[in-house]
């Protein structure tokens, strides 16, 4: 069963653009690579053609699993969503309650999370910590190292 991920306008078409990068750029390639290994002679000893035949599947198995990304992919009206609590595309503002540091993040599908931009997988254990959380209450996130606890400061649709 695949699993419904919630994508931006902006993270859909980045799927897609990737996509058709595969299939019209690279899938030609792989196949002219496979064609020029094939034509250097006997295929049994051609570690050319063994290398050129592997990187094809890669690249099939790659798009076949962005396709399913994107049959299984929603969008989302960013301006409907609620802001009481935290929900996929929520911008929550954080305190971490042991040292004191406030942290900003956008919860996003996997594919689109970027920690240097701030946006983080609702499928991380801090993103499904704080799901479903309001502004004041705490979320207590267990990660590698411990629990950790942070307060909900404000959830805004940035």
């Amino acid at each position: 069963m695949s699993k419904v991920s919630y994508y931006t306008a902006e993270g859909l078409k980045k799927l897609r653009d990737e996509l058709n990068q595969l299939k019209d750029v690279e899938r030609p390639k792989a196949s002219q690579a496979i064609a020029e290994a094939r034509d250097k002679g006997d295929l049994s000893e051609n570690a050319e053609y063994d290398a050129a035949k592997e990187a094809q599947g890669l690249l099939e198995m790659r798009i076949s699993k962005l396709e399913e990304v994107l049959a299984n992919a929603r969008l989302i009206d960013e301006s409907q969503l609620d802001t009481s609590k935290v929900l996929v595309h929520s911008t929550v503002t954080i305190k971490n309650k042991t040292n004191g540091a406030k942290m900003k993040y956008k919860l996003v599908a996997q594919s689109e999370a970027d920690l240097k931009s701030g946006k983080i997988s609702v499928d991380s254990p801090i993103g499904k910590g704080l799901l479903g959380k309001q502004v004041g209450d705490t979320a207590e996130i267990k990660v590698p190292n411990g629990t950790m606890e942070f307060e909900i400061l404000e959830i805004t649709r940035e």
